[in-house]
């Protein structure tokens, strides 16, 4: 058997999961990962605690699997985005701890960037839109706070990295320093034109070119993992962002083909091509995952809480006492009684963008109970998710092309069969769940894979994708269009508060 392993950093957790060629999951191992909120806005994780947590997983993996480090032909890595890691070359320890990208300690360089008049330089160049969440300022914030840090980046002393990098370094002993096109595509610093860095937007950040890793095809050789770390050296062969790793596990490799994953918040992307499109209905431009040096795009909405809501259901209401039972409570009433929530604890993301916005419930009388207020905060991730998927149409629509035919879904939230039902009628398009929910994973895997010869070809790695239920819409068009109605009316009086 022909075996690949996936490492799985991401933002509360670091797992390592094995697959087999025809990607079914042979073992899978879990670490938790601490973060840490010095003060309000900031979040921050500890470097040496990502790797650690990291490189235990893969050798708890192995164990689990009965396996060697012989026995994996190649490794993928795929990571949370935007969180931003500087380390000493010499030395190979931080200089401070990595800054998450839920962290809005850089919103003030923002500002500064769109006073500038940069924003549209910046979305011509990169397709983001200007704001903290990119890693791009939180850099700048290390090196202007950091004690000595300017100095040491100016003398060439410095390393930048988003997690993929801090991995790549510390697996490969300090070999290789590299990210792929995805993660760079989350810098605020990358031409996604070009695939390279944009000396204009360093400049205008004051960033030292030397700092910036590398950048590759996500499906090529990053390096190997050195012997002693599980016995053998291992070819690390595949790299993307989380979320651009699960439309590649999707196998959603063709323009108009999109995926959207439930888990604390939710991200839908839709893969345009190797076509560069601006958005005109609030969603970003992002590189997709590519597997050779040609360009490839994706238009990105996220949703700031998704499956989010129903810990709120769990720990702030005390509704329910673990989140498995939201499903069964929202089912014991036929509908939501008239009761809409916009869960807009952190204001509203794509396609709204309205960071004021704050979370209501509209519809309540006498008649209402916990069952229904459950109910309607598992439709709200449904009707955010509907909300994005119509921008994206009416992106493609107004680009010349079809609007989006069905829905991949994946991520923890997608096994809730109320939820993913809902989501169908409100689209009025096949929603359809895979096999393996695990498609972050997987796409690192495939990735790897693909590079290192065990795939031929994104035709072979479409031919394994399988589905596992597909749901199919019920509600009339109109029925949809009226309650697609009523939650714009809520997102309305929510954006009041």
């Amino acid at each position: 058997m022909t075996y690949l392993l996936a490492l799985d950093q991401g933002t509360s957790s670091s797992r390592s999961i094995v697959f087999d060629a025809e990607g079914h999951i042979k073992a899978m191992a879990q670490l938790e990962l601490p973060q840490m909120f010095p003060q309000p806005g900031w979040v921050e994780h500890d470097p040496m605690e990502i790797w650690r947590t990291q490189l235990a997983t893969a050798r708890q993996v192995l164990a689990e699997a009965g396996l060697k480090a012989g026995d994996i032909h190649a490794v993928g890595i795929t990571n949370q985005r935007e969180t931003t890691l500087v380390w000493n070359r010499r030395t190979g320890q931080p200089i401070h701890h990595a800054i998450v990208w839920q962290d809005r300690r850089a919103e003030p360089t923002c500002a500064q960037l769109r006073a500038r008049g940069l924003a549209d330089t910046i979305q011509q160049k990169t397709g983001l839109l200007i704001d903290a969440y990119f890693s791009g300022t939180k850099l700048k914030w290390l090196l202007d706070n950091v004690p000595q840090a300017r100095d040491m980046a100016a003398r060439g002393e410095l390393a930048f990295g988003t997690v993929d990098s801090w991995l790549i370094w510390q697996l490969t002993g300090g070999r290789v320093h590299a990210t792929d096109v995805t993660n760079a595509a989350r810098t605020m610093l990358f031409n996604v034109h070009t695939n390279a860095w944009d000396a204009e937007l360093l400049e205008a950040l004051d960033i030292p070119p030397g700092l910036m890793p590398e950048v590759r095809p996500s499906s090529s050789h990053f390096g190997d993992i050195q012997p002693e770390l599980l016995g053998q050296a291992i070819p690390i062969g595949g790299v993307a962002g989380d979320q651009q790793s699960a439309l590649f596990g999707q196998a959603c490799f063709k323009a108009g083909m999109a995926k959207n994953t439930y888990g604390t918040g939710c991200f839908m992307l839709m893969h345009t091509g190797n076509g560069f499109q601006t958005s005109h209905n609030g969603l970003i431009t992002t590189s997709a995952a590519q597997t050779t040096t040609a360009t490839e795009f994706a238009l990105e909405g996220s949703v700031f809480v998704g499956g989010a809501v129903v810990q709120w259901l769990r720990d702030g209401l005390h509704a329910i006492q673990s989140s498995s039972e939201v499903q069964t409570l929202a089912q014991s009433v036929p509908d939501s009684g008239g009761v809409v929530m916009v869960p807009a604890f952190t204001g509203l993301g794509a396609p709204y963008w309205q960071p004021e916005a704050r979370g209501t419930i509209t519809g309540l009388t006498r008649g209402t109970t916990i069952a229904h207020i459950a109910r309607a905060a598992l439709e709200s991730i449904a009707y955010q998710s509907a909300a994005l998927l119509q921008a994206m149409s009416r992106d493609a629509v107004q680009a010349g092309a079809a609007p989006v035919a069905e829905l991949r879904v994946d991520g923890g939230a997608c096994v809730n069969d109320l939820l993913m039902q809902f989501q169908a009628d409100l689209l009025g398009i096949p929603v359809i769940r895979p096999a393996v929910t695990e498609t972050t994973a997987l796409g690192a895997a495939f990735l790897a894979g693909l590079s290192t010869g065990v795939y031929a070809s994104t035709e072979e790695l479409s031919s394994l994708w399988r589905a596992e239920r597909r749901f199919l819409p019920t509600l009339s068009p109109q029925r949809a269009s009226g309650l697609m109605g009523e939650w714009e009316r809520a997102v309305r009086q929510a954006s009041l508060t």
